[in-house]
């Protein structure tokens, strides 16, 4: 079914090519290429006509056959012989084509793949610093086990069929951008891991108090920037030990700031990570867990690290979607559409003219 999936794709894809190229349009790197098939195509006309043209001569021209009946006459699919030599010589001129190198000047193009537009948040407030155990009954701090478990969600969505657009905000009484929406992976995975650095995270400029509620309103003003609130396959993932009872943040209720993401269709996938705590277990379970469901996400109590990989795997999981994408190019090659085509034209001949007895015949 995969397979099939990606064929269609590739369908769709060259239709949608053919359907906006425009001929006029096309420039060609090597116009030499063009001249000498314009100039090769003038002199098999030329010969043409020069053969018509001429006498013919009996014995010299002619095949000499016994005399049949006038009454029997060719068969009405006869011509259709010639259609293996028609093939080829179309899929020739489709190749001088490509050969040639045309391209596009300028190309404007609304592609659709399978992927979300996916905000990473991860807490860095003070609180992060308590211990976190791992199966190898090793203590971290918490923020480490939840960068790692941030990594391997964004390397388990690269190593899927996705092409998501992702960006990294970091947090802690303010919320910062890391790294704003992209589809460069490395950078995502380098900034991560960056932020996770004993070093970088000692130094980070607001690590007071965990305030979730600043964090998720920055992503939707991110959302908001990139123009990305009219648009569906928005997701927000956020990575906290969930320890915060704030209902007010700069002004407005918690249900105002959840409000906006509903109002942008940002579903809010919750990851608290505390060792040793099952949902309900934290004063502030009950208020996250109502928000996070109005929402159209999901709240996770991440107790271990055996919960907190199968929320990430959850995640991923649940993750599908499509988006769709304007895409600019200065320059957009054409050469593979003609190839193609090409391509396409010589196998069929091929197929036809050595499978079918019916093309073996002369006309």
């Amino acid at each position: 079914m995969e397979y099939l999936s990606h064929i269609r794709a590739f369908l769709s894809n060259t239709l949608s090519d053919w359907q906006s190229l425009r001929l006029a349009d096309l420039k060609y790197a090597h116009r030499e290429v063009r001249l000498l098939l314009l100039a090769a195509i003038a002199l098999l006309l030329v010969l043409a006509i020069a053969r018509l043209s001429l006498a013919r001569r009996a014995g010299r021209q002619h095949i000499v056959l016994p005399a049949l009946p006038a009454s029997i006459t060719a068969a009405r699919g006869s011509s259709l012989a010639h259609l293996p030599t028609i093939l080829f010589v179309v899929g020739l001129l489709f190749f001088s084509l490509a050969f040639a190198d045309p391209h596009s000047p300028f190309v404007t193009r609304d592609v659709t793949y399978p992927g979300r537009r996916i905000a990473v948040v991860v807490d860095a407030s003070s609180s992060m610093r308590r211990g976190f155990i791992s199966n190898a009954q090793k203590t971290q701090a918490v923020f480490y086990t939840t960068v790692e478990a941030a990594r391997r969600f964004v390397e388990e969505r690269v190593k899927g069929k996705y092409r998501d657009l992702m960006a990294l905000v970091e947090f802690g009484n303010e919320a910062y951008v890391i790294t704003p929406f992209t589809n460069d992976y490395d950078n995502i995975l380098l900034s991560i891991s960056l932020i996770g650095d004993p070093v970088e995270y000692s130094v980070f400029p607001d690590s007071g108090n965990t305030v979730i509620g600043q964090a998720v309103e920055q992503s939707v003003e991110l959302f908001k920037a990139f123009k990305f609130l009219d648009a569906s396959g928005n997701l927000l993932v956020i990575f906290t030990d969930g320890e915060d009872t704030h209902a007010v943040i700069n002004g407005l209720s918690l249900d105002e700031i959840m409000k906006r993401a509903v109002d942008a269709r940002i579903p809010v996938y919750f990851v608290r990570a505390n060792w040793g705590l099952g949902a309900g277990k934290m004063i502030a379970d009950r208020l996250w867990m109502d928000a996070i469901a109005k929402t159209g996400g999901k709240f996770y109590a991440a107790s271990d690290e055996n919960t907190l990989r199968q929320a990430v795997q959850e995640i991923n999981r649940v993750s599908t979607g499509t988006i769709a994408v304007r895409q600019y190019a200065n320059q957009e090659a054409r050469f593979a559409m003609f190839a193609q085509v090409a391509l396409a034209c010589w196998v069929l001949a091929a197929v036809l003219k050595l499978s079918v007895r019916y093309f073996q015949k002369l006309p």
